[in-house]
C-alpha cells in the first residue's frame, strides 16, 4: 500500500506518494525538491514535534521506522545552521513551481456551507462530542439488496458504495469519493485537525460545540471518534469539491462548498456515511465515476435523490432521536444519541449498539 505524506513548506503544500520500498534518502530527496531549501528542519505530528531525519541510516526503509508517517503532515523549515545536514539540490525554481502546482488543495481561511440556516449541529453524527470518542455500531442488514437506478443518459447506473461500519465511515466515504481511496482516513484526519489548528477564529468553541479546538484537534485525530458538518465543510474546501450530503431519512441535501465545478455525493443514514458511485456495464467499481464534472452533476444529484427514496423505503436510516440502544459494555438500555450520551457521561461506557 502507498505511504502518502503532505509535505508543507515556505512556499505551499504538496501530497507525496512513496511505495514500500521508499528509503529516508528519497523522503529527504522530495523534501529538497518540493521546498526548494537546500537545508532544513522538519516536524511531523500533533503537536508538531522535530523529526530528524539524520537519527535514521540513509537506506532505512520508511515503513522501517518507529514513526507512522502515512497521512502525516511534515512541517518544513529554512534551517540556516550546520547542524542540519544538507541536502544537495538542483531544483530550480522551475521545479519547485511545477511541483507546488500539483498540491491537492489549499487550507481555508474560511469555511462556507449552503446548509440551510435552520439545521442544527445535532442533525449530523459526531455533532455532540463526549471527551472520549463514543462508538456506535449499527444493526447488521444482511438480506438488503442494495438499490440502484438506471441511468441511460448518463451511460451507466446509479449506484451506493457501502462503506464499513467503523467510526471512520465519512472519512472513508469522502475518500473513496475524492482520492479512489478507501483508507486514506488517518490523511483526512489530519487535514481537519490542521485547519483547525490554523484558523481557530473561524473554527471557535460554538462552532466545535463547546470544545477547545486543540482538544478537538486532537479528538479527531482518534480513529473512533465521527466526523460531522464540520469535517465536511473543511474537506469539501480542502479538496475544491462540492459535497452534497443526502439525508436518507428526510431525503434533505445538504451542501458544503456549493457552486465548485466537481460534486461528490454522500448518503447519510443517521449514524452512517455511504459514497454514490456512477456505475458502467461490465466494468469493476474500480473504474466508478464518483466525481462528477459540471455538464452531469446536476442530472446525478435527482438520481441520486431516487436512490435514496429506495434506501428510505427499506428503512436505511437510524432516527438518532429515538432509536433503542444497548451499552456493549453493561448492556443497559437506552433511547436516542442523547440517551447514549447521558450515560457515557455517567458511566464512562462508550461502546454502544443498535437494540435488537
Amino acid at each position: 500500500m502507498p505511504l502518502r505524506v503532505r509535505i508543507r513548506g515556505p512556499m505551499g503544500q504538496s501530497t507525496a506518494s512513496f511505495d514500500d520500498n521508499a528509503t529516508v534518502d528519497a523522503l529527504r530527496k522530495q523534501i529538497a525538491e518540493v521546498t526548494a531549501l537546500p537545508r532544513f528542519h522538519v516536524k511531523c505530528g500533533y503537536p508538531p514535534k522535530p523529526l530528524s531525519l539524520d537519527d535514521y541510516p540513509a537506506t532505512k526503509l520508511l515503513t522501517e521506522l518507529d514513526i507512522k508517517l502515512n497521512g502525516e503532515q511534515l512541517l518544513v523549515t529554512r534551517a540556516e545552521d550546520a547542524t542540519t545536514s544538507p541536502v544537495s539540490s538542483s531544483v530550480s525554481e522551475t521545479q519547485a513551481n511545477n511541483t507546488r502546482s500539483q498540491t491537492i488543495g489549499k487550507t481555508p481561511r474560511k469555511v462556507q456551507s449552503s446548509t440551510s440556516a435552520t439545521q442544527s449541529s445535532s442533525s449530523q453524527p459526531g455533532s455532540r462530542k463526549p471527551d472520549a470518542p463514543l462508538t456506535l455500531a449499527r444493526k447488521e442488514r444482511k438480506d438488503m439488496d442494495p438499490p440502484e437506478v438506471f441511468a441511460p443518459e448518463l451511460g451507466g447506473t446509479i449506484v451506493i458504495r457501502i462503506m464499513p461500519d467503523d467510526n471512520s465511515c465519512l472519512f472513508r466515504a469522502i475518500s473513496l469519493a475524492v482520492l479512489s481511496d478507501l483508507d486514506a482516513v488517518t490523511e483526512l484526519r489530519s487535514i481537519i485537525a490542521e485547519t483547525i489548528q490554523q484558523d481557530p477564529i473561524t473554527f471557535n468553541r460554538a462552532v466545535l460545540d463547546n470544545k477547545d479546538p486543540n482538544k478537538y484537534c486532537q479528538w479527531i485525530r482518534s480513529q473512533d471518534s465521527w466526523g460531522g458538518q464540520v469535517e465536511l465543510l473543511i474537506l469539501s474546501q480542502h479538496f475544491g469539491v462540492e459535497i452534497c450530503s443526502i439525508d436518507v431519512q428526510t431525503l434533505r441535501v445538504d451542501k458544503y462548498n456549493e457552486g465548485a465545478s466537481k460534486r461528490c455525493i454522500v448518503v447519510y443514514s443517521g449514524i452512517h456515511y455511504d459514497t454514490i458511485a456512477l456505475s458502467f456495464p461490465n466494468e469493476p467499481p474500480e473504474r466508478d465515476l464518483k466525481q462528477f464534472e459540471d455538464f452531469i452533476k446536476d442530472e446525478v444529484l435527482p438520481k441520486a435523490v431516487e436512490l435514496c427514496k429506495k434506501l428510505q423505503d427499506q428503512h436505511y436510516f437510524t432516527d438518532t432521536s429515538g432509536f433503542q440502544l444497548r451499552c456493549t459494555d453493561c448492556g443497559a438500555k437506552l433511547v436516542g444519541e442523547k440517551g447514549a450520551q447521558e450515560h457515557a457521561a455517567a458511566t464512562g461506557h462508550y461502546n454502544f449498539g443498535e437494540a435488537e
